[in-house]
């Protein structure tokens, strides 16, 4: 999506013509998903240079976070992850409720950067 200098979204495409408010929505909810998925992978990356094992987790978090002991091999701490890719973005209903149930729920929010 075309952004001026200000940040503010261009709501005429190349040819002059003016994008409907759909269009416009369409556009901004794929570059949200897009940083979304950038700033999850961003995490688990460092958290596979960190040695920690992470794997996508089911309803109200993105991921299960597991540290193993190196010489046994058990698991010796396991942490509930939701990743936010900026400062603002709010936590739904759901991830609200597992927050307040998991003493283990981290919500780490990052900026990706570019994408």
């Amino acid at each position: 999506m075309p952004r001026d200098i200000w940040g503010n979204i261009i709501r005429i495409d190349i040819f002059g013509r003016k994008k409907t408010k759909r269009e416009v929505k369409r556009e901004v909810l794929t570059e949200n998903r897009m940083r979304g998925r950038t700033a999850e992978d961003n995490y688990r990356m460092n958290a596979a240079f960190r040695g920690v094992e992470v794997e996508r987790a089911p309803h109200g978090r993105d991921f299960i976070e597991r540290r193993r002991d190196l010489w046994t091999g058990r698991v010796t701490r396991t942490t509930h992850i939701e990743i936010k890719s900026s400062s603002t973005a709010p936590l739904t209903k759901l991830q609200q409720k597992t927050k307040r149930r998991k003493s283990n729920y981290r919500v780490i929010r990052q900026d990706p950067g570019f994408y």
